[in-house]
């Protein structure tokens, strides 16, 4: 069977084989066609990726043949044609000229990270985007194209999205798979208006739909009473892989939300899911404090690759009436999760 070796500067060696992929670093797959999606103003903005602009371009695959894995002709076209006319898409999702590139090429940063455990630093985001239209910032939706590519493979994917805004479009598009599995954990209520416990899938897919909804003002602690309570039911869902949705607006001094996590939450999060999960790979999503969102991103990359946390802060605890709601909520979800899996 043919060998590549992929080596990126300073980094260990990754080698790929034939749909087998072997793990040995998440390395970040950067590329500045992510800057040609020109927003202005908007939140979305290039400058989230500034601390990543002395990153290498990556060597990007092919990837707009797998936009209709997710993505209805009709939308892929008129994704095109707003872009070459330079026409926003809806109110809350501004294009550009370079828009369609960097769209494709966010699409191909994340097959890259799939086929090599990677993270994919892409802009725009995709958890919000629909087969048939875009949400939220977002235009394809990187992680559901990934996601489906697997699931044609045969492979069980667990989709792991702890983007403090549920992923709307990622939940639609696998709400009646049994192949795919989509945990969110978010606050509520927060845009997009759902991603409530009773929301767990349609026909068939019913159970494989899991929405952690966390109280505004949740810190660190709520957060992981949340992960530890619903992680068992992810293992007994066995994925062959796990696609990381990874958002980090819920940092204690993100614009858009009110959570509080710290930056030690998500260097934990990284060591927790690297233990749990060994083959994974993960995509940007969220993430709007421009002089955070690095220092996020890094923490949370160490902790996968099972290095110190590069930044430090003290975890963040919550008052009691938090608590009392959120684990009502929590219970009350459980409920609805228990004819399908294990409650213990």
């Amino acid at each position: 069977m043919r060998r590549i070796t992929v080596r990126d500067p300073g980094m260990p060696f990754l080698c790929l084989r034939k749909n087998e992929y072997i793990r040995t670093f998440m390395q970040l797959i950067y590329h500045s066609d992510f800057l040609e999606h020109r927003t202005g103003g908007h939140p979305e903005c290039g400058e989230r990726l500034s601390a990543f602009t002395e990153l290498p371009n990556a060597v990007l695959p092919e990837a707009e043949s797998w936009l209709s894995l997710v993505h209805s002709e009709a939308y892929i076209d008129q994704v095109r044609e707003a872009a070459a006319n330079n026409h926003w898409l809806d109110p809350e999702t501004p294009v550009s000229t370079g828009s369609w590139r960097a769209s494709v090429s966010a699409v191909a940063a994340t097959r890259l990270a799939l086929e090599t455990g990677g993270f994919a630093l892409v802009r725009p985001p995709g958890h919000h985007a629909y087969p048939e239209h875009c949400s939220g910032f977002c235009i394809f939706n990187n992680v559901a194209i990934a996601a489906t590519h697997l699931a044609a493979q045969g492979k069980k994917v667990l989709i792991f999205d702890f983007d403090s805004h549920l992923g709307d479009g990622t939940a639609r598009i696998f709400e009646t798979s049994t192949q795919v599995m989509y945990w969110s954990i978010h606050q509520y209520p927060a845009f997009p208006g759902h991603g409530w416990i009773d929301e767990i899938g349609l026909g068939a897919g019913k159970g494989f739909t899991i929405n952690s909804p966390l109280p505004p003002g949740s810190g660190d602690d709520i957060f992981w009473a949340a992960f530890d309570r619903i992680l068992p039911l992810a293992e007994q869902f066995q994925p062959d892989i796990v696609a990381i949705s990874a958002g980090f607006d819920g940092y204690q001094y993100e614009p858009l939300l009110d959570l509080r996590f710290s930056l030690h939450l998500y260097h934990q999060l990284g060591v927790r899911l690297a233990e749990v999960f060994p083959d994974h790979f993960a995509t940007l999503e969220g993430g709007y404090n421009l002089q955070a969102l690095p220092k996020c991103i890094y923490n949370f990359t160490a902790g996968m690759n099972h290095l110190p946390a590069p930044f430090e802060d003290k975890p963040t605890d919550t008052g009691r009436s938090i608590w009392d709601a959120f684990e009502t909520n929590l219970y009350a979800g459980l409920h609805f999760l228990a004819p399908y899996w294990n409650i213990s």
